[in-house]
């Protein structure tokens, strides 16, 4: 891409909470970098979350807000939440008036709303990247006055206005794009390459129900041959760690950093089926089960499973069914070199590898002509 601008760009990305709203944006930022070396750029994200700790690990600033989201489970602990929104709103005027952003880019989580909000009072042009099959409501309200609104798959047109709709994919981390050396993968955690591997991971916070089944199945593993790679997530990880050092077939950590690896080395993957799971899957063409959290945003993971699922690209377990049906649906699935296959190509046929740069550089484009 060329572009005419001529002076120093400064760019908010804002969103976080969990990795699939984290890694879409600094591969979105990495992108508009390679495009414009010169380019400034700023993470918005709530304090005390995941994003505070992975963004300038990743070599980008970040601000945080006291930010956080209605909690379904529990009404009592909303009862701070009309504070922290007023706070937020202070602590977003501020960092809009220091940084003066020429454009705002939300990817999800607590903090994109206030934020965009904030910038689409001020005339700022705003970007929203939605990731999932099932468009969240606060993306719904704020589309309204956004320039673009990226998407991950067709069909989304009755949520948002087909002259801002683009359907770009979802981008993907740079690492997990190619696919890694099995035998190497396999070496990495300690496993044979004989043997064939399940991948277990429940998303960087981790899924109790998977986690719960997995330890009280661990046996089976063993008994028909099977090597597990299992991630956690913080809250399950010591209960684990002690299962692993019982048995040589297991690999397990709270979190995996090199999960080109993890992908590379497994045969059949059980996951959630969040957005960047999902593209990640894609990428990599994986046979997966899928098990989405049921208490997601209008339960958008399960909207996300079944798209793939319709097109014979995945298996699903609901949550509800995990102790009972997960164990068995991985054993058929294991044993079965030829559904492996087939789930593969017609999941592989569905990645898109350069959501990214399109993002980046139409992003880059609408500023250019503002």
């Amino acid at each position: 891409m060329t572009t005419t601008i001529n002076k120093k760009l400064h760019v908010i990305i804002a969103g976080g909470g969990t990795g699939g709203h984290i890694f879409p944006g600094l591969a979105i930022a990495d992108a508009l970098k390679k495009l414009m070396p010169d380019i400034e750029i700023l993470f918005v994200g709530a304090n005390g979350k995941m994003e505070m700790d992975k963004i300038p690990a990743a070599g980008f600033k970040i601000k945080g807000i006291d930010i956080a989201g209605y909690n379904r489970s529990s009404i009592l602990k909303n009862i701070g939440l009309p504070l922290k929104l007023i706070k937020s709103y202070f602590q977003v005027k501020k960092i809009l008036k220091d940084f003066s952003p020429d454009a705002v880019i939300g990817v999800g989580g607590y903090s994109s709303f206030p934020v965009l909000r904030a910038a689409q009072s001020k005339g700022i042009p705003t970007f929203i990247h939605e990731s999932n099959s099932l468009p969240g409501k606060s993306n719904k309200y704020l589309a309204s006055k956004a320039r673009l609104v990226f998407v991950a798959n067709e069909g989304l047109e009755k949520y948002f206005s087909k002259a801002r709709l683009f359907v770009s994919g979802n981008p993907v981390r740079k690492q997990l794009l190619d696919a890694a050396d099995k035998v190497k993968a396999l070496q990495f955690f300690g496993l044979k390459p004989e043997i064939k591997t399940v991948l277990v991971s429940g998303g960087s916070l981790g899924a109790r129900s998977i986690n719960e089944t997995i330890a009280e199945n661990i046996d089976v593993f063993k008994k028909n041959n099977i090597q597990l790679i299992w991630q956690t997530g913080k809250s399950f990880s010591g209960d684990a760690a002690r299962k692993e050092e019982e048995m040589t077939n297991i690999w397990t950590n709270a979190f995996i950093d090199r999960m080109d690896l993890a992908y590379a080395a497994a045969d059949v993957v059980i996951a959630r089926a969040g957005a960047m799971t999902i593209a990640e899957l894609k990428v990599q063409k994986k046979a997966a089960i899928l098990v989405p959290y049921p208490f997601a945003a209008e339960d958008h993971q399960t909207v996300n499973a079944k798209q793939l699922v319709n097109q014979n690209a995945a298996l699903l377990v609901a949550n509800q069914d995990a102790k009972e049906h997960l164990i068995p649906v991985m054993l058929q699935l294991i044993q079965d070199e030829h559904r492996i296959k087939e789930l593969e190509q017609n999941i592989g046929k569905m990645a898109i590898k350069n959501a990214d740069e399109v993002i980046a550089s139409k992003i880059l484009n609408v500023i250019e002509q503002e």
